[in-house]
């Protein structure tokens, strides 16, 4: 057991490290090729933001199994015991809190770094500190309201029969839940949602949507630009909660009719059921990590001096569920990227061509200075999104070098 899962994280940590380096060094080589999408000096830049990222991305892997061994060579034992005087309930909401507070506190560098460090110096970012701090300060308190409930609610149901299918159930519902109230409860904490004004934007996005079938709790545009000058947008929620997202950059940056192809793509995946889709495949992951979960016994856990309990079970089902969302990826990214080709073509049938659809692409790329290259084994494990080139091929859309691998543009 010890063998195993000791195993498990290795691969997986040396799988991260084998992925960056093949990227590094496939985009030190493409940064010298002829430039596409981009200009000259847009090119090499996002290329050199590519090759900062991946480096700090190896330093994080490094981190991340120093921490892994930590927990499961006496961290776990030392917090468990630290944790004394309360009742069972309260004794296991603080114990996970604890775990959760204490991973955050020692990565929260690595984000620093990477948001005023390196964003700041390749033009991404747009955040101050004390902006930073708010939203770190948000999420903290929504994790300690949240969580204590979820950790509650396991709490309670680990102590009866068949608990890892009950609280499989569970944990299942409060993922969906939290998908419907994103868009109307937890997003307007972190930035500010008001309704569009545009009339003929409003007009034109009201048809796209009534052409798709969607029925649609309001079009609304969100503040990013004073985070990040990347463009995107987004469905959120669940029936009535429904809302239509753009980001104040995106208005800014693409005209109405590739705005609405941008749209016509989401909408794409509205008509095909993908966000269903998707859940499924949470759904069926988050099963098997709970049968595995179900399935440990007093003796496994005691090769790690860990004890028998339904709070030190929840922090392992967290400790193991980036490896395992990690080895999943590559089957979840051929999916994804399918439906990502589907959608396109539906956005490319709504504007009667995919002129307009291709031409937003490319201007995310351009605002975004996505660098349109990758190695394929990184592409295989990380991207949920063909690359931008094998899009454009797919439109119709002919550039220099099509054939080669590239990084996805949303």
């Amino acid at each position: 057991m010890v063998t195993t899962v000791g195993i498990i994280y290795f691969l997986y940590i040396t799988t991260k490290l084998y992925a960056s380096l093949m990227q590094i060094g496939y985009v030190k080589k493409a940064i010298h090729q002829k430039a596409v999408l981009l200009d000259e000096e847009k090119y090499k830049q996002a290329g050199e933001y590519v090759l900062v990222k991946e480096k700090l991305s190896i330093a994080s892997s490094l981190f991340e199994y120093a921490i892994f061994l930590f927990w499961m060579n006496g961290g776990l034992v030392w917090l468990d015991s630290s944790i004394v005087g309360y009742s069972e309930l309260v004794s296991a909401i603080v114990f996970v809190l604890s775990f959760m507070l204490i991973n955050y506190l020692v990565t929260l560098p690595f984000d620093i770094y990477t948001k005023f460090v390196i964003d700041e110096k390749f033009g991404y970012n747009r955040s101050t500190f004390s902006l930073f701090i708010k939203d770190n300060l948000k999420s903290a308190a929504l994790t300690v309201v949240i969580g204590s409930a979820v950790i509650a609610g396991l709490y309670y149901l680990m102590n009866i029969e068949n608990w890892w299918i009950w609280s499989f159930l569970f944990l299942f519902s409060i993922i969906v839940i939290a998908n419907m109230i994103y868009p109307t409860i937890i997003a307007p904490i972190f930035n500010k949602m008001s309704p569009l004004e545009d009339s003929e934007l409003k007009q034109r996005i009201v048809n796209l949507l009534e052409t798709f079938g969607f029925d649609s709790s309001g079009i609304f545009v969100v503040d990013a630009s004073k985070r990040d000058s990347r463009l995107n947008a987004y469905f959120g929620g669940f029936g009535k909660t429904k809302r239509v997202v753009l980001f104040d950059t995106l208005i800014e940056k693409l005209e109405i009719d590739e705005l609405l192809a941008v749209l016509g793509h989401e909408l794409g995946h509205f008509k095909h059921g993908d966000i269903y889709k998707n859940i499924a495949v949470m759904g069926t992951l988050l099963f098997v990590m709970f049968y595995a979960m179900g399935h440990l016994g007093e003796a496994e856990l005691a090769l790690f001096g860990l004890s028998f309990s339904s709070h030190m079970l929840m922090v392992l089902f967290l400790l193991f569920s980036s490896p395992i969302f990690f080895f999943a990826m590559p089957l979840i990214g051929i999916i994804s990227r399918h439906n990502e080709f589907e959608a396109d073509r539906e956005a490319a049938e709504f504007s009667k061509t995919p002129h307009y659809l291709a031409q937003a692409l490319q201007k995310l790329v351009t605002e975004n200075r996505s660098f349109p290259r990758s190695h394929p084994v990184y592409i295989f494990f990380y991207y949920t999104h063909p690359p931008i080139l094998q899009r454009l091929e797919q439109l119709g859309v002919t550039l220099d070098r099509v054939g080669e691998t590239e990084s996805e543009s949303s």
